[in-house]
């Protein structure tokens, strides 16, 4: 979800794309919900994602492959987006029952559909009101940019990326990816090339870190060489892949002096009781164990020395 300052009207047609079925549905409900209906009219009832992942079933559904593009069954919408897929048969149905449980099916459709945009509309406003909160806290209305932002990189300054935190945490979404990342050896830069070298290697890979990130992942410095990329909802393999396409442009990074390098920590927020400030050093500790390994790659120490005279 975008966690910035945008209107709440932009913000409700932009986030439905990152909420899934458990987001909005208490799912062992809607599950028992679902195994009465199957019970009560002999209706075998299956429900997948909006990318056709089977979420459960009742019923018989041996062999049967859901395909959401061809064969989309009764798609459930919220803010005319699609979230799930309901797929039914009616072959036990009594044919003199047909047309009154084929009702009573659309009927619970729409029901879903308008307790699904409830409680989304519901969540959406809890964490925006929560969003004004801190922005009045913290004179964010009527304070310049350099008072949440790191002038040096264009990122979060700690105490605003912290604040950032805080939101998510309210808006009770789960997971949520939690990202140490900390620049190789800048103190190195730093001895060898003096402050202004080693001030473009931060800014370097700043620009990487955000160059690389979806507009709704939120970023920090939270130390002189250390940063930390929250990404709220991500899809599988998301995060994997952010690390490494970062790790890419490092490597494929011509200069001079400059050999940018960064060592990666992540751990996942997965339970809405947890804060995420409490994983900050989980991933830090992760963090350590990919910087020692980077250290040790053949060819490590040369390119990092390359600049040296």
């Amino acid at each position: 979800m975008a966690y910035g300052v945008i209107p709440f009207e932009k913000r409700i047609k932009e986030n439905i794309k990152n909420y899934r079925l458990g987001n909005l549905f208490p799912m062992e409900f809607l599950q028992e919900y679902f195994k009465q209906i199957t019970r009560k009219f002999q209706v075998d009832l299956l429900v997948t994602d909006r990318h056709g992942e089977k979420v459960f079933s009742e019923g018989n559904f041996c062999g049967f492959a859901p395909d959401v593009v061809e064969n989309p069954g009764r798609k459930l919408k919220v803010q005319n987006r699609t979230i799930g897929h309901i797929y039914y048969t009616l072959e036990r149905v009594a044919e003199e029952k047909l047309a009154e449980v084929e009702d009573f099916l659309n009927m619970t459709v729409d029901m879903l559909e308008a307790w699904g945009e409830d409680s989304y509309l519901r969540r959406e406003m809890a964490a925006y009101l929560d969003e004004l909160e801190v922005w009045k806290q913290e004179g964010i209305q009527s304070i310049r940019h350099a008072d949440r932002e790191d002038a040096l990189t264009g990122v979060f300054q700690k105490s605003y990326f912290e604040s950032r935190l805080q939101v998510i945490d309210r808006s009770e979404v789960v997971p949520v990816a939690v990202i140490n990342a900390n620049i190789n050896d800048w103190k190195f830069v730093n001895d060898h090339f003096g402050d202004e070298e080693s001030d473009r290697l931060i800014q370097v890979i700043a620009d990487f870190l955000k160059e690389e990130a979806k507009p709704d992942y939120v970023i920090g410095r939270t130390d002189g060489d250390v940063f930390y990329i929250i990404i709220p909802m991500p899809e599988e393999n998301e995060t994997e892949e952010y690390c490494s396409r970062v790790q890419q442009r490092c490597m494929s990074f011509e200069d001079e002096y400059l050999a940018p390098s960064v060592a990666f920590g992540y751990v996942y927020k997965e339970n809405v009781e947890e804060a995420l400030a409490d994983k900050l050093s989980d991933a830090e500790y992760e963090m350590f164990e990919h910087k020692m390994e980077m250290k040790k790659a053949p060819g490590y120490r040369e390119r990092l020395e390359k600049g040296i005279k």
